[in-house]
């Protein structure tokens, strides 16, 4: 089960303002993109599940990053039916984000008090989430569309929303992070921004950590 409670999950997303994204179906690899991150500064960690391997690897991922951070956040994404959500949250997912909004996921979630980040790509999807108890939402596909203006203009009449871009819209540079904080969003949500499968193939780890510190550097301006 998660270790920590569904609001300080929401408040150490708010807080630190990143969530980074990382996949990779060998344990050993995994840890060590995760520790990369963590040592950057990164506390909330989205392990995506897109494999037929990836449970296993999350639930002794879960077991590793745990012993050695515990502080740490470590949720999975790319769930899009409860029966999964519920075998990710049996094996200690922190929080589970969605590329789309899956009341039955929600309420799954609900259940179990741990925190949920469904995909939105309109403002009725937006609206809907909230009713449903939802507290952030993941903005997806946000490299689809002009994202950052989307935020900007939704939290004119619903300034109570909670928005967080994900996908290649979120990029490596200060001048992308200034543009989404300046927006509204409240958090980033970023793989291919943090961890480059060539640096990972060769075991380039301080880069994504180097990586993941100045971004979080980044973001530390911004919010100042």
């Amino acid at each position: 089960m998660a270790r920590h409670a569904r609001l300080d999950v929401y408040r150490t997303i708010l807080d630190t303002k990143l969530v980074a994204t990382f996949h990779d179906e060998r344990l050993e690899t995994a840890e060590r993109i995760a520790g990369a991150l963590l040592d950057g500064g990164v506390r909330a960690l989205e392990f995506l599940a897109r494999s037929d391997a990836a449970l296993g690897v999350f639930r002794e991922l879960v077991a590793r990053v745990r012993a050695s951070d515990g502080a740490a956040l470590l949720g999975v994404g790319s769930i899009v039916d409860p029966a999964t959500a519920a075998l990710y949250l049996a094996a200690g997912a922190d929080f589970v984000v969605s590329p789309l909004l899956a009341p039955d996921v929600v309420a799954t979630c609900h259940r179990h008090q741990v925190a949920i980040l469904p995909g939105v790509g309109t403002v009725t999807e937006l609206s809907n989430a909230q009713a449903l108890g939802v507290e952030i939402v993941k903005l997806f596909p946000s490299s689809a569309f002009d994202g950052a203006e989307f935020i900007r203009s939704v939290r004119g009449p619903m300034p109570w929303s909670r928005v967080m871009p994900t996908g290649n819209g979120v990029q490596h540079s200060r001048e992308s992070v200034e543009k989404w904080l300046a927006a509204g969003a409240c958090a980033l949500g970023t793989g291919a921004a943090l961890v480059e499968p060539e640096e990972v193939a060769a075991g380039k780890f301080a880069v994504i950590t180097a990586r993941a510190k100045q971004m979080r550097g980044w973001i530390a301006e911004a919010k100042s």
